[in-house]
């Protein structure tokens, strides 16, 4: 499903990832994780295109989308949902939702039903403006707007980041779902341990902008949470 080859970036003249290898297989879902500042948020822009990688080769489903746009990724499947959320504060809730529509490749212009089936609160407030929203909700709609697109491969930059307790557990079971359930590929980074021993199947740990461990999560140790996550 993803293969990333070499992979190095420059920001600013400062070099942030340094051969960056890591292959995550269709099906599987994937926990980045490592201290603030070690390239993973940079990794996941690589991978959607919004930063150019220097040097290396990325790889999703067989297709080298290295030079692709960002643009060309979301019609192949990819959703992204960015560390912050991002929504559109100004337009409603119907409208951020129809935003991902345009990326779909089968051109269905229609809201799936899919969307209201995970997240009930977001039907509930379909002509709510984004930004009088909670976190929790707008994180519930940046969740919404990426799977909109239909996408095989899920990407998440902490998506718990600032967000109350209750709402963490039902992102938890909508990421159980998609992935086990349906099957689709998810990649997140995340900080909270506890979290991340629930969803993923696998661990990477980035040091440095480098990936220096990884493996099933029950092979995540004390000693790897000491060297490489503890502040």
């Amino acid at each position: 499903m993803i293969r990333v080859q070499s992979a190095n970036q420059l920001y600013g003249g400062t070099q942030i990832l340094w051969d960056i290898d890591l292959t995550i297989e269709a099906g599987s879902c994937v926990c980045l994780m490592g201290r603030n500042g070690v390239g993973k948020t940079t990794l996941l822009k690589c991978l959607m295109g919004l930063l150019p990688v220097k040097s290396g080769q990325l790889i999703v489903n067989g297709v080298d989308i290295t030079r692709q746009p960002a643009e060309s990724r979301a019609r192949m499947g990819i959703g992204y949902v960015p560390q912050g959320r991002e929504i559109f504060p100004l337009l409603t809730v119907e409208e951020n939702l129809k935003v991902g529509l345009g990326s779909r490749r089968d051109n269905v212009r229609k809201i799936p039903d899919q969307i209201f089936d995970l997240f009930p609160v977001l039907k509930d407030m379909l002509n709510r403006r984004g930004g009088d929203l909670s976190g929790g909700q707008q994180q519930q709609l940046a969740i919404g707007r990426a799977l909109v697109l239909d996408p095989t491969l899920l990407i998440l930059d902490e998506p718990n980041e600032g967000i109350q307790p209750n709402i963490v557990q039902q992102i938890g079971d909508v990421i159980l779902q998609l992935n086990q359930e349906q099957k689709m590929t998810v990649l997140l980074v995340e900080q909270k341990l506890n979290f991340a021993r629930r969803i993923g199947e696998e661990f990477r740990l980035m040091e440095r902008g480098s990936i220096v461990a990884g493996g099933q999560m029950p092979d995540l140790t004390d000693e790897l949470i000491a060297r490489h996550l503890a502040v």
